[in-house]
């Protein structure tokens, strides 16, 4: 199952971008034996100004067709690691063949894209910025390899 990042915003190097690439690096090395990645990063801009709405749309978009969407928003559902990685892996198990996690900018996410989303996620009630929100995303995913192979990574 293919995993998809598809993000409003471009992340320029500097220790976020060497933390993404890093952590995904790893997922992506880690889940080819369990059937999870490559994991994929596509960034889109809004450069007219156009708002959660054109950013919406340009999200859905970069988001593949039939892709299941992972919408990441601090209303969300807040998981565990470990269901996390169950949720992952009974995706993959039904014949899922990609994943998309959609992250907004500033102002977040177009409540009609929340809306179409098989999962919207949280990563606790705090609003993060989206870089950082990347940075933990790429961790999880990671994480949630970790645990589906049985590493040591995630001691819980």
């Amino acid at each position: 199952m293919r995993l998809h990042i598809c993000a409003v915003g471009r992340l320029r190097a500097g220790p976020e971008r060497a933390l993404i690439d890093d952590y995904l690096g790893r997922a992506s090395k880690a889940g080819r034996s369990r059937g999870l990645g490559p994991v994929n990063v596509t960034e889109v801009e809004d450069r007219k100004g156009g708002g959660m709405g054109a950013e919406a749309a340009l999200l859905s978009r970069a988001v593949p067709k039939g892709a299941r969407v992972v919408a990441l928003d601090e209303r969300g559902k807040l998981m565990s690691s470990p269901d996390f990685s169950k949720r992952l892996a009974d995706w993959r198990d039904t014949g899922c063949a990609d994943v998309a996690f959609v992250i907004g900018g500033a102002d977040g996410l177009d409540p009609a894209l929340r809306a179409r989303a098989d999962l919207c996620l949280s990563f606790g009630p705090m609003v993060w910025p989206h870089m950082l929100a990347r940075v933990m995303l790429a961790e999880q995913i990671y994480r949630a390899v970790s645990i589906l192979a049985g590493s040591p990574y995630h001691r819980a």
